[in-house]
This record gives C-alpha cells, structure tokens and sequence, in this order.
C-alpha cells in the first residue's frame, strides 16, 4: 500500500549504508524475496508489474526493516445504522 517501506542496511566495508525502497503510489505495495544469496526488494503494482528493483548481496546485508504504513482498525463491523453489531439501542 502507498506509503509502505522497507530499509535495508548494509555493510560497505568500513562503514554502513541505509537504502529506502517506497511504495510511492496508491495501489502499489513492496515486496521482499530472498534468492541464491541476493535480497530482492521490489516495488510492485497491482497487476504485478515491477517498478523498481534492490538487489544486494545477502551476506552484506546487516538488517531488513519492513515498515507498514499504520492502517484503521477495522475489526469492529458496523450495521447499515452505522452502529456496531451488538449495540441495542433500546438498553
């Protein structure tokens, strides 16, 4: 979802490096896959389509941080009167 992201930290030797990886429009999300040694990072659309692509060596890879963008809690269903389930008006 827009506004996702993962940070990934990696060892450059004698220093550390930070690099970002959004999900920068509606619709789209970030994806994460570990392969034969590469991190793969991906920003990816709705239908699948890769937009962006991260790849590191995973043995230089210090952290991965995946960071969701904090959503509305929807577990609390609501009637067509708008009120929760449950709820009677009459007690």
């Amino acid at each position: 979802m827009k506004g996702d992201r993962v940070e990934i930290v990696v060892d450059a030797g004698d220093t550390t490096r930070t690099y970002e990886v959004v999900a920068s429009r509606a619709g789209r999300r970030v994806e994460t896959a570990v392969r034969r040694g590469v991190v793969e990072v991906s920003e990816v659309t709705r239908t699948g389509a890769v937009v962006r692509t991260a790849r590191f060596m995973a043995n230089r890879v210090l952290a991965l941080v995946e960071q969701p963008v904090p959503r509305e809690d929807r577990s609390e269903k609501t009637g067509r009167s708008g009120r929760p389930f449950g709820d009677d008006p009459e007690a």
